[in-house]
């Protein structure tokens, strides 16, 4: 029973830590799509997200991220990892534990530029040699809290066996998000 409570009271302070800014978005590329969502990705502290990504020629991935944000000065660093469920068209489904981060600067209160990387290695999947994702671009909030986006996404696993690998996204994509 204390081990329940001890477990009940963490997730609260996580969802209390994480439920000041939580985020919708949705971007659009030539031939992907990635519908995300955010928990406390603009603010210092603890962050989460989840993302579901979709290419009809590659196939899909889905992923859950925890990390921790970091003030910087101007900055806001990201240091985290992500946990992705991995389904391409040719070759294994599987998974990968990816670790990375990010930066973003508000260059002004409706305008900031960001980026990330995060990597996993063969050691850290399963069904792929290694799985690798980017993003870089630009926000720019029209009015709160809808925001629009652009930039390049990457999102690519480099398949076992000789396997054709398989770029979930690469390439430059638009998008919308809401904050709350």
């Amino acid at each position: 029973m204390n081990k329940l409570l001890m477990v009940g009271v963490a997730g609260l302070a996580l969802v209390s830590a994480s439920a000041s800014a939580i985020s919708i978005s949705g971007q659009a590329g030539e031939k992907y799509t990635n519908i995300a969502v955010g928990f406390g990705n603009d603010t210092p502290g603890l962050a989460m997200t989840g993302n579901y990504a979709h290419n009809d020629d590659d196939g899909d991935t889905v992923g859950l991220g925890l990390g921790l944000n970091l003030p910087l000065g101007p900055l806001m660093g990201t240091v985290g990892g992500r946990a992705v469920y991995l389904n391409p068209n040719d070759g294994d489904e599987g998974y990968a534990l990816a670790v990375g981060g990010g930066l973003s600067w508000k260059i002004f209160d409706s305008f900031s530029v960001f980026g990330d990387y995060y990597y996993s290695p063969d050691s850290l999947s399963s069904g792929v040699e290694n799985y690798q994702e980017a993003s870089a671009g630009a926000r720019w909030t029209i009015l709160r809290p809808v925001a629009i986006e652009a930039g390049y996404r990457y999102i690519g696993m480099e398949n076992k066996n000789g396997e054709r690998d398989n770029a979930i996204a690469d390439g430059p994509y638009v998008g919308v998000s809401a904050s709350f």
